[in-house]
């Protein structure tokens, strides 16, 4: 498979301030060939199927038509996401309700279509969470295992946040990834991600980590050297706003039990090629040592976060899947047809 572009449903306007029908379409209509699908995103579609059935009931018809609508639209859903807050639980008994849980998820995940549950590093508090790797393997196993009895199996994509209560880099992910050891098991590898851990910092006044470029340099290298690109299930493609302000204590987007860099994200993502709109991280140079050096053919998300998605204007998901196709334009021009020829079939539009 070539690259493809493809776009997170959140992306394209919060699910309770646009409806989901128009989001598909407005993605269709720019050119995205797949979207990432939310979970919240489902659950709040599956509300309008009224009270007086279970809510399990009113998710699987929700998915049903959300896949219908995907099927006019010719929009593949390359995964459901975020299967969030799950691994190294110290509630053992709230693990055991996850695994229940995931259960329900492969049954939503062959009515939309797709074999991929996206899983994000936690952010629960210390508190809430052991510091074990061991234990969190042991756990990610688990479901590899479990997806592995489906049929067709379902793969899973182990990311860090950039917050993550204990793992929070790239190299982290991997190491999880290579320690889980199963088929089904990769990684998503997000270059707001990595680029906002060890090279951005939104409360610092420069923006930037101490040494940032060469921290950044040292760390694409090993990734170069040490990651096989058959098991990076997909990529996310985002850039972010530089803070006017650092992000601390008295800034509006300060919350007392949020790290900085989820405030961060949660206000301020940008598409990738938005310098004009405050985009400073270089995601180019993740990009490139992703697609060119590494040599990675698969989906190519435009996943966005940012407070514009809560305008209620109608005109927001059209603006958003706008934006995210000419982002994808760009990194084509910039990255993937650069050589020549050879890269020309990159990105089916």
């Amino acid at each position: 498979m070539q690259c493809a572009p493809a776009i997170s449903t959140m992306s394209l306007g919060r699910a309770w301030v646009h409806d989901m029908p128009g989001k598909l379409q407005q993605a269709a209509e720019a050119g995205f060939e797949g979207i990432e699908l939310f979970y919240e995103d489902l659950e709040y579609f599956a509300k309008s199927y009224g009270v007086n059935r279970t809510h399990e009931e009113n998710l699987i018809d929700a998915a049903a038509e959300i896949r219908r609508l995907c099927d006019l639209y010719r929009l593949t859903i390359i995964n459901l996401q975020p299967f969030g807050f799950y691994g190294g639980l110290l509630d053992r008994e709230e693990h055991k309700r996850r695994i229940q849980e995931i259960k329900f998820w492969f049954r939503l995940v062959k009515i939309l279509r797709t074999d991929l549950i996206h899983i994000p590093s936690n952010f629960l508090p210390k508190e809430e969470l052991s510091d074990d790797m061991e234990l969190l393997v042991r756990d990610l196993t688990e479901l590899a295992d479990l997806g592995l009895q489906e049929r067709p199996p379902v793969r899973f994509a182990f990311e860090s946040l950039c917050w993550g209560t204990y793992v929070d880099t790239w190299e982290q992910s991997w190491e999880v990834v290579e320690r889980v050891n199963r088929i089904n098991f990769g990684c998503c590898l997000d270059t707001f991600n990595i680029a906002g851990r060890i090279w951005a910092d939104p409360a610092s006044p420069s923006g930037k980590t101490p040494d940032a470029d060469t921290v950044l340099k040292a760390s694409l290298n090993r990734m170069r050297a040490t990651v096989d690109i058959k098991r990076v299930f997909f990529i996310q493609l985002v850039d972010a706003e530089r803070m006017e302000a650092p992000l601390v204590e008295g800034h509006p987007w300060h919350v007392e039990s949020q790290p900085p860099r989820m405030s961060w994200s949660r206000n301020a993502r940008l598409f990738a090629y938005e310098a004009d709109r405050g985009g400073y991280l270089p995601v180019a140079d993740i990009a490139r040592t992703i697609l060119k050096d590494l040599g990675y053919k698969g989906w190519v998300s435009m996943e966005l976060f940012s407070r514009t998605m809560a305008d209620p204007n109608p005109s927001v998901p059209a603006d958003h899947a706008k934006r995210g196709i000419a982002s994808w334009e760009k990194l084509r021009a910039d990255i993937l047809d650069s050589d020549g020829p050879s890269h020309q079939i990159a990105g089916r539009l």
